[in-house]
């Protein structure tokens, strides 16, 4: 029999837990036909694993790729990552529905609360629907590298239906409802993922205020509730205000978690959200895990999601330094063209810059701002031996001075990484051990100017799995595939067995290696971000169509719109 590819010689790591074994994978058009221990036959294309894992795409469930795909339809950096499915219009930010008129508000709210350039949405975009269905098919139109979808978000929906009165803490009337809900009644019709919607206080428009939805009552939560549990599809997923305003007994955490079981149990549907570890609040994320237990004990689907390391702000020449608040270093941020490296290298400038950040101090704790080696792998272990103020004192002079040699040193892309949640990777294994907790909190396309989180699904394989011998490359794949497919009811995808689409890793595990962030202006309008690569990678391929090859893009776009199937 002739196949389109077979993939020859790997170690089949099918997405379901099961036990790797050693087979071949054929594939015919974009599904998978066969998963054997040796099949005969040819193909149009053979794959050699030797060596290898074979694995399905990677499914990551918490992207804000919704503005970025339009100019970047490869997804950077999910792509060199093992990503083949994303989902965007998470934490209630969505650009649909939108009248005309709401375009650019909707963008400055994506800007405040993700961090992607306000302008770069705003000509990025085809901005040619006004409903969610409208939106989707927009997207769908859309040349994608990675299959997508979307979740719609409650600012969205209140910013259509209520205007200005939707940031108020005044409750929604009982019409606002009706409109909202049938406007999400429009969307889960048109393939939808879920709603999504934002609760903490964190999340502002750019005036300052908390976003549409962050005082939304009980009852409007449920009125969405309802419109998934009619439609039987669709996750409900949500920025939950856990630890904020709360007391010693955690009673406004525990009432978090109470409508959200009951969300799920009058929708039947699951509810994921956002937990992390806190320095400030070092048990909560203990106590939440404790809740949700206690939730679904009486009937619900809570499942809280996780990054697989800490979630940091990157330090750097192009992006932002430790000791930005002296005025040199503010003058050194607004220099251009490799005028800075010109600035680090003039010894009176430089002079200055280490005089001026001994007298304004640092904005950030140098023992917790962790210097990535240069020249070796990114590191995101927090080991102590790397903190700037450890490598200060190692090298004799001054975390200004220290800085200053390391830029010139690598030619300014040093890059050091604060940790800002989930800041104790134990908490972080802690929370991974336990079955309710799903992978999630990646953030691709969001923030990205200050943090790059798109390249866990390498750090878990490479630091978990191989370094640490933590969890089973079986488990690790599983929780990146199929638990998160299934959360979010992707059907068919997430798994390497006969009928599912072909959506396939080919990796040298032990080859897997994390390349340092790097700060690039490839953005509409020149606008930065940071990009991180990786090797080890060797094929991966998206709706039977191959799609990345040892890190570079084959040129196809195979990738499609994926619709809520319950």
């Amino acid at each position: 029999m002739s196949h389109d590819i077979v993939i020859r010689g790997g170690l089949v790591v099918d997405g379901t837990g099961a036990p790797a074994r050693q087979a071949d994978v054929a594939v015919d058009g974009d599904r998978i036909v066969a998963v054997e221990p040796s099949l005969t036959g040819t193909a149009r294309r053979e794959i050699d694993a030797a060596g290898r894992i074979v694995t399905p795409g990677f499914v990551d469930i918490h992207t804000h790729l919704d503005a970025q795909l339009a100019w970047d339809p490869i997804g950077t950096s999910s792509c060199w990552h093992g990503v083949t499915s994303v989902v965007m219009g998470n934490c209630g930010v969505t650009f649909a529905p939108c009248r005309p008129d709401d375009r650019a508000y909707l963008a400055e709210m994506m800007e405040s609360v993700e961090d992607i350039p306000r302008d770069a949405i705003l000509d990025g975009l085809a901005w040619d629907w006004e409903s969610y269905g409208e939106y989707y098919e927009s997207i769908g139109r859309l040349p994608k590298g990675p299959n997508t979808g979307g979740l719609v978000g409650h600012c969205a929906l209140r910013t259509y239906v209520m205007g200005e009165r939707g940031l108020d803490e005044t409750p929604a009337t009982p019409d606002d409802l009706e409109r909202m809900a049938a406007l999400l009644d429009e969307a889960m019709t048109a393939g939808a993922l879920g709603f999504s919607t934002s609760r903490t206080l964190l999340h502002k428009v750019p005036d300052g205020r908390p976003v549409p939805g962050t005082f939304a009552t009980p009852d409007e939560m449920l009125a969405f509730a309802d419109v998934l549990g009619r439609h039987g599809t669709g996750v409900y997923e949500g920025a939950m205000r856990l630890g904020e305003r709360d007391d010693e007994f955690l009673t406004n955490t525990r009432a978090e978690l109470a409508w959200m079981g009951e969300v799920s149990r009058r929708s039947g549907r699951p509810v994921s959200f956002g937990l992390t570890q806190s320095d400030r609040r070092p048990d909560l994320y203990r106590r939440v895990i404790e809740f949700a237990h206690e939730q679904n004990a009486n009937g619900a689907q809570l499942r809280p999601q996780t990054t697989a390391r800490g979630v940091g702000i990157l330090f750097g020449l192009e992006s932002r330094t430790p000791f930005d608040r002296a005025p040199a270093w503010k003058e050194l941020r607004t220099e251009v063209n490799g005028r800075k490296m010109q600035l680090l290298r003039d010894a009176p400038f430089r002079q200055r810059l280490i005089a001026e950040a001994d007298v304004h101090g640092s904005g950030v704790d140098l023992s917790k701002l962790y210097v990535l080696p240069p020249g070796r792998e990114a590191r995101y272990d927090c080991d102590p031996a790397w903190s700037l103020e450890a490598v200060s004192a190692d090298r004799g002079v001054s975390p200004a001075a220290a800085f200053i040699e390391l830029l010139i040193e690598t030619d300014g892309s040093l890059v050091c990484n604060m940790p800002f949640l989930n800041q104790r990777l134990d908490a972080v294994e802690e929370m991974l051990d336990d079955p309710l907790v799903t992978l999630g909190l990646a953030d691709a396309g969001a923030h990205v100017g200050q943090i790059m989180d798109a390249s866990q699904p390498t750090f878990l394989l490479s630091y978990w799995v191989n370094e640490r011998c933590r969890w089973s490359i079986e488990e690790a794949v599983r929780r990146l595939t199929s638990d998160t497919a299934d959360l979010f009811g992707i059907r068919d995808r997430g798994r390497l067995v006969e009928g599912s689409f072909a959506d396939v890793n080919v990796i040298d595990l032990g080859g897997l290696r994390l390349e340092q962030p790097e700060y690039v202006y490839d953005f509409p309008g020149g606008a930065g971000r940071y990009v991180q690569r990786a090797s080890g990678y060797e094929f991966t391929m998206v709706n039977g169509v191959p799609y990345m090859e040892h890190g570079q893009h084959t040129g196809e776009f195979a990738g499609r719109l994926l619709r809520s199937t319950g």
